[in-house]
Parts: C-alpha cells; structure tokens; sequence
C-alpha cells in the first residue's frame, strides 16, 4: 500500500522514487502539443482584436459586446485541451505566466492601435493587426503549453 513505508529498505525506496522519475518523465515526453486547439485561442484573440473595426472609438465609445463570448470559448478550448491530453495542469511556471500576461498586454496593445486605426478611418488595417493577434496568441500559448509540460515533469 501506499502508505506502508515501514516494509521498504532505503534501497527499495530509492529505487520506487526513481520509477517515479521515469514514469513521470515519460508522460512529459508523451504530451503533444495540441497545434489546433492552441490555434483557437489565436484565432478568438483575432476575432477580439478585429471587433474594433466595428465599433466607433470617441467619446461614445461602446466596448464590443462579444467579449463576454470570447472568454466563453476560451474557457471551453481550455477544457477541451484538459480532454485531449488528459492531463490537468495544477501548476504552469513563470515561464507561462509570464506568456499569459504577454497575450494579455500583446492583445490589449493590438486592440488599442485597431482602436486607433479606425478613428483614422483605415479599417482595412485592423486586419494585419488581427493577424499578428492570432499569431502571437497561438506563439504564447505554445510557450505557456510548453513551460506547464516541463513543470510537469519536474513535478
């Protein structure tokens, strides 16, 4: 049982925390990244970033109603990588939270210069700077993905 340490000899004990080791540097070498699912999360920062191109910046200005949406969906793609690599995250690292709060300033700063390309009436150009939301999104999300496998395996 897993609480019977009183049977073991320190060299059975040494050698069940090595199998430890093993198996849990074995599932961090399994995890794939899951490219499409972190593609999603890119793609809901474009479509956020985007929907200032529909909106009338000013004194008026209305913040876009489907941001509540956003974070909907990105709440159900994280379930649905938690789903795919059966593997519940409990801890990220810096390294990931330091990629999070890159998305988070990455897509406010390209929200506010699509902000302020259509005050000059150029929204056409919102759409470079959804792109570079959704691949900074996507980039950051594989860093953060990559740093929480890596916390894994140290434990």
């Amino acid at each position: 049982m897993e609480s019977d340490f009183d049977s073991l000899s320190r060299s059975e004990a040494i050698n069940k925390l090595g199998e430890l080791t093993a198996d849990r540097n074995r599932l961090a070498d399994s995890i794939r990244v899951p490219w499409p699912l972190l593609a999603g999360f890119g793609a809901v920062a474009a479509w956020w970033v985007g929907a200032a191109a529909t909106t009338s910046p000013g004194e008026n200005f209305e913040p876009p109603a489907t941001s509540g949406l956003a974070f909907a969906i990105i709440f159900v793609i994280a379930y649905l990588i938690q789903r795919e690599t059966g593997i519940r995250f409990k801890r990220m690292g810096s390294r990931a939270v330091l990629a999070m709060v890159g998305i988070l300033f990455g897509c406010f700063t390209l929200f506010s210069v699509s902000l302020g390309l259509v005050s000059f009436g150029m929204q056409w150009a919102v759409s470079f700077t959804s792109v570079v939301a959704f691949a900074l999104t996507t980039w950051l999300t594989a860093v953060a993905y990559r740093s929480a496998a890596e916390t894994l395996r140290r434990g």
